[in-house]
């Protein structure tokens, strides 16, 4: 079986283990943080040892593709997040107005 049979190529940025909702990026970065391969099944229970090889030998042999692929999900999401700080939902506006108070009662109660 071929490697890339593993995988969803979505789009150029969004690569998922096949059958799954979990991207690549999020094995290869526990990967790169020092886990093992069970360790990563760990935490993704639904996620087959098998699969999680896969990702890691696809990793291993696209390493410079893939270490752009990463770097380029990284920098999206960072501009995603200072957009979003930039201009924060109704939601989170109101959230950040009641937080003082709560931790004023929080704080009043022990």
């Amino acid at each position: 079986m071929r490697l890339e049979n593993y995988f969803d190529f979505l789009s150029p940025d969004d690569i998922r283990i096949q059958g799954h909702r979990i991207g690549i990026d999020n094995v290869i970065e526990y990967y790169l943080d020092g886990y093992s391969p069970e360790e990563i099944a760990a935490n993704f229970p639904g996620l087959s040892i098998e699969k999680i090889y896969a990702t890691l030998t696809y990793y291993h042999h696209k390493r410079a593709e893939i270490d752009t692929y990463l770097l380029r999900l990284r920098r999206q999401r960072e501009q995603h997040y200072q957009q979003w700080a930039a201009h924060p939902s109704s939601m989170a506006l109101r959230m950040r107005a009641i937080k003082p108070q709560r931790e004023k009662n929080i704080l009043g109660k022990q």
